[in-house]
Order: C-alpha cells, then sequence, then structure tokens
C-alpha cells in the first residue's frame, strides 16, 4: 500500500486558507494554555465556600443562609490572622468537624461537609468575580442537597466583605487582583477566554 498521498510535498507552499487556519489553531492552543495556567494559578490563592440547600423550598432557603452566617461566624475568627493559602486549607480541613457541628445548631438537616477540589461555574459578584474552573472547596450540604447553591470565597476573606481588604490583596498576586476586579476590555478578553477554555476542557473530559 502506498503511504505517499498522507504527506506534503516539500516544495508544496501552504494555501492562504490553509495557513490562516493552521495560525488560528495555534493561537487557539496558545490562549488554551495560558487560561488553564492562568485559573490555576488563581485558584491555588483561594478558597471557596459553597452552601447547598436541602431545596429550593422557601423555608429550606432561609436555613441555607443560616447555615452560611454560622459557618462563617465559626471560620473567620480561625483565620483572622492567615495570609499564608497552605496554612488557611490547613486550618479549614482540620476544623471540618467544627463546621458541622456549628452549621447543626441552626439546622434541623442532616449536615455533611467537605474540603476538596470542585468546580465551579463563572461567577459574578459585587465588586469581583471569578471565572469557571476548579477551586479548592469547603462544601457544606444540607439533608438532599437538592436546592440552589451559594458561594462566595472563604479565603481570602471575601464572603464577609464588600470589596478586596488589604489581607485579601496580601493573598494574591497584582495581576490576580486585576484580573477579578477589573473591566477593560483588554480583562473582559482574557476573562472570556478563561470561561470558554474551561468550557470546552469540561466537554471533552
Amino acid at each position: 500500500m502506498k503511504w505517499g498521498f498522507l504527506l506534503m510535498d516539500e516544495n508544496r507552499r501552504l494555501r492562504p486558507w490553509e495557513l490562516a487556519l493552521l495560525l488560528s489553531l495555534c493561537f487557539t492552543l496558545l490562549c488554551g494554555v495560558w487560561a488553564q495556567a492562568r485559573q490555576e494559578l488563581l485558584a491555588s490563592r483561594l478558597v471557596r465556600l459553597h452552601v447547598i440547600a436541602a431545596s429550593d423550598a422557601e423555608a429550606d432557603q432561609a436555613e441555607k443562609l443560616r447555615v452560611r452566617d454560622a459557618v462563617l461566624d465559626y471560620l473567620t475568627p480561625k483565620l483572622a490572622d492567615v495570609t499564608d493559602i497552605g496554612e488557611a486549607q490547613a486550618i479549614i480541613a482540620r476544623e471540618q468537624n467544627g463546621i458541622a457541628r456549628a452549621a447543626r445548631r441552626v439546622t434541623d438537616q442532616p449536615v455533611s461537609v467537605a474540603f476538596g477540589p470542585e468546580h465551579y461555574p463563572t461567577r459574578e459578584y459585587d465588586t469581583f468575580s471569578l471565572p469557571a474552573g476548579t477551586y479548592p472547596s469547603l462544601r457544606v450540604t444540607l439533608g438532599a442537597g437538592a436546592g440552589h447553591n451559594w458561594w462566595c470565597v472563604v479565603f481570602p476573606p471575601l464572603c464577609v466583605e464588600s470589596a478586596l481588604s488589604e489581607r485579601a490583596v496580601e493573598a494574591l498576586s497584582e495581576d490576580d487582583v486585576r484580573l477579578i476586579t477589573e473591566d477593560g476590555a483588554d480583562y473582559v478578553v482574557r476573562f472570556r477566554i478563561l470561561e470558554l477554555w474551561d468550557a470546552l476542557s469540561e466537554t471533552f473530559k
């Protein structure tokens, strides 16, 4: 069987549309590699908080917020002087039983607490946004966990503050802060690339 038809003649030049397609592919791959690395770097400096209600019933949704407040009241003093992400993760992992007890004080629902990687969609808050991707996550599930979620960032302390505090900025790089807070055209494009690449990655998992 002859395989010569699979090989490009060394003297044959790419047609303009072939060159454009090749350059577009290379650009897409480079953007994807950048997007994945950028999101992973941001994620390495954060711990998300995810509270999942038992159902969408009004009472269960209100209970979700009470549990959120109880968890934050419990964790905030323990993370008050922490600026290192490794130390914050160690404290949160160690305090899972205490977090569960704090939650159970304000709910009669079964409570499960887990700490580990979790995928999040793109999320916009009042003063900052976070791109979709996998983040270290403290997940508190109430009952069947069939209701709407509540998401935020427990470290740095972005759940309880309306803007990036000095301590939050210390835990992030300048580029991280610009990425999640600025709304200029350049950063909108970067943020959109992060979001699109994450969607593509999830599709092919």
